[in-house]
């Protein structure tokens, strides 16, 4: 079977290397980057040096194959090739826009199926499934280095710029069974993790999907960081470091969003080797046989030295090829749009994705306490 991994970069190179281990699969990696892609192929995948943001590409890259992995226009031109995706990537359209052009094709469209949203979206779906009655989710989630160093005390895993995207997009959530808008970094509350220590979690705008296909009245999705993180990025974007409108300067006109991406673009990024971890917390409270229960799910999860992966690339990367090998294997095959929740509905989908991470030491431990 061929699978197409669009994109090759700290996520896609986990995901390339964890499906071509498979004998069934032949693994086609495209990147912008020859050399991105070329060093993929030790792990005996096929590489392609393309651009993704040209259409024609995206159609001969995946013709003959089963899945990809990028953003709506992507997804949207794989399905119009007739092929099913599993995509993690985070865009702001509205993937049920693509529902019918899914069904008419007859494949499956498995949408935002990274860590979080993703792999929150599943546990989400599975314990709406199991309760009589929801009550509340609250995920708390976050990737950090796992070395604390002045001034930031963090580093992005990924784009700086989509790190900038998620402090200044209200967040969204549900209180009271109203869906209510507040501003990012918002509600700075101080949480203790055994073994880990003292985080902070801030409002921020990740429930997507969920706000629509879950009935809990009370919702809500906080990321994590160390403390202080919050205040320092509140400064720059209310002092106007963050804002996108261009401003007179000496050399002519710039816009500060723009040259702060640039300045943090450095002092965020990682080291080769340099270790991060990540974390997660779900609480989800309700009802069942009429007792009330506390659902919680915990994931700490650090940089693997033996394969030199990323904790963000393990726990984002080994939630997506779980839910390949769903389709791979027959074992989700409804045509259409699905994020993770639908997904997560189904028992034995559930307990296939967790018992993929599992094998390669991702655990999500689950605990459940009446009260």
């Amino acid at each position: 079977m061929r699978i197409v991994v669009l994109g090759g970069g700290r996520v896609g190179s986990a995901i390339v290397r964890d499906l071509a281990a498979e004998e069934n699969f032949s693994v086609l990696v495209v990147d912008v980057d020859p050399v991105a892609a070329e060093r993929l192929t030790r792990f005996g995948a096929d590489c392609i040096a393309a651009d993704l943001s040209d259409p024609n590409t995206v159609s001969k890259a995946v013709a003959g194959a089963v899945p990809g992995f990028m953003g709506y226009r992507v997804v949207e031109q794989v399905l119009r090739e007739g092929r099913p995706i599993i995509d993690i990537s985070f865009f702001p359209e509205n993937a049920f826009e693509l529902d019918e052009l899914a069904k008419e094709a007859g494949v499956p469209c498995l949408v935002d199926c990274g860590v979080a949203p993703g792999l929150s979206n599943l546990i989400s779906g599975h314990t709406d499934d199991y309760l009589d009655v929801t009550h509340s989710f609250n995920c708390l989630v976050g990737g950090l280095p796992v070395k604390r160093s002045l001034p930031w005390e963090y580093k992005a895993p990924f784009s700086p710029g989509d790190v900038i995207e998620e402090y200044t997009r209200p967040a969204r959530l549900r209180r009271g069974g109203e869906n209510i808008s507040l501003p990012a970094l918002s509600e700075i509350e101080l949480v203790d993790f055994p073994g880990l220590g003292t985080l902070e979690a801030f409002n921020t705008d990740g429930l997507r999907s969920l706000l629509t296909s879950s009935r809990a009245p009370e919702m809500v999705e906080k990321t994590l960081r160390y403390p202080g993180h919050a205040e320092k990025i509140r400064m720059l974007r209310d002092t106007g470091f963050l804002s996108s409108k261009g401003i007179l300067v000496a050399s002519g006109q710039a816009a500060p969003r723009d040259i702060t991406e640039a300045l943090l673009f450095s002092a965020w990024q990682f080291e080769e080797g340099e270790l991060d971890l990540t974390v997660m917390r779900i609480v989800v409270e309700g009802e069942k046989e009429g007792k009330a229960l506390r659902h919680t799910y915990e994931l700490l999860d650090y940089y693997n030295t033996e394969t030199e992966t990323s904790s963000m690339a393990r726990t984002t990367g080994y939630t997506c090829t779980g839910m390949v090998r769903l389709i791979t294997n027959g074992t989700w095959d409804q045509p259409g749009v699905a994020p993770p929740e639908i997904v997560g509905r189904n028992v034995e989908c559930f307990d296939a994705v967790i018992g993929h991470l599992k094998d390669r030491r991702v655990h999500v431990l689950h605990s459940v306490k009446e009260i």
